[in-house]
């Protein structure tokens, strides 16, 4: 059970991390992405192939990955920079269910829907599978911590305000001199970067990924976490991610007790748990259970008393 706990802390502690990526493009920009599984696999695929086929070290391999992963989010919003909203949800999509078909096909570089096993984790070999755990899981803690602060310091830059100005009124953003295109560009990039490196942790701790990890259900996990949490707050980011793992692995401890369900319609039962928890919490709590702080700067529509507020970004 310890080990089981540990586990889950770990996946949660993920969870958080591609939360926050998340939250940097859709909390801080307003990018609506559905692709975040494609990032995720990049990153995953990326750092395994090269510290599977090529011994590199795993740091250099997890940061390879999120390398890789920022670089095709800079190639996504260029093609999708024109698009907005739902056009750019759907897009993004499809982004995510083209690399998801490409790692089954290309058996070559990605073993296909064998997928790859026996990637190379931190210690495993020397360590018990409870000191494993618990190892990885201060591994990820610290990942997390040092993204937490990076992310805390964009939102509250002059380059995080200019990027709420974005998500705001991007004409706004373009009438004071600020090329908004070129903020979504760097805001989808590096929130890809990120997701793209919390699909490395992933990859090494699990030591197995395959196309059928990287679904679209892992993608609406984490974009419940950031609206359960509060969008465009980085706790809520975390502490979102915490409440879905553990409305998800908790509910597994309950659904054995109700009677006369199958299997199937007990994994039915966990979603609708968790669909549950997403309506109570927005219908008494709209902006999520931490909200956006309040002092952040809004920039207001035009035609409004403070419209003219300016905006500086370095």
């Amino acid at each position: 059970m310890e080990i089981y706990i540990i586990s889950m802390c770990v996946v949660a502690g993920i969870y958080a991390v591609m939360a926050l990526g998340l939250n940097v493009m859709w909390g801080m920009a307003g990018l609506v992405n559905l692709g975040l599984v494609g990032s995720a696999a990049a990153g995953a695929y990326t750092s395994a192939i090269l510290t599977k086929t090529f011994a590199i070290p795993i740091p250099l391999g997890i940061l390879a990955g999120a390398i890789v992963a920022a670089a095709v989010g800079a190639v996504l919003a260029l093609v999708t920079r024109r698009l907005k909203e739902h056009y750019l949800a759907i897009v993004t999509l499809g982004f995510a269910e083209t690399i998801r078909i490409v790692a089954s096909n290309e058996i070559w570089l990605t073993n296909g829907t064998d997928g790859i096993s026996g990637i190379a984790g931190p210690f495993r070999a020397d360590l018990t599978p409870f000191q494993y755990n618990l190892v990885y899981l201060g591994i990820v803690l610290l990942v997390l911590l040092g993204l937490y602060v990076c992310c805390q310091r964009i939102s509250y830059s002059p380059f995080g305000r200019v990027l709420r100005a974005v998500r705001d009124d991007d004409m706004v953003v373009s009438v004071a001199g600020k090329n908004a295109q070129s903020f979504k560009l760097k805001a989808f990039s590096i929130g890809s970067g990120i997701i793209g490196l919390a699909g490395g942790l992933y990859a090494h701790y699990t030591s197995f990924i395959s196309p059928d990890l990287f679904v679209p259900l892992l993608t609406l996990y984490v974009k419940l976490s950031l609206l359960v949490g509060g969008v465009g707050n980085n706790k809520g980011a975390v502490v979102g991610a915490a409440l879905i793992i553990l409305i998800l692995e908790g509910s597994r401890f309950v659904v054995p007790f109700i009677p006369y369900i199958s299997p199937a319609q007990g994994a039915a039962i966990r979603e609708l748990f968790l669909s549950a928890t997403l309506l109570i919490v927005l219908r008494f709590r709209v902006t999520g259970l931490v909200p956006e702080p309040h002092d952040h700067p809004v920039i207001p529509r035009p035609g409004t008393a403070t419209a003219g507020t300016s905006i500086k970004a370095s």
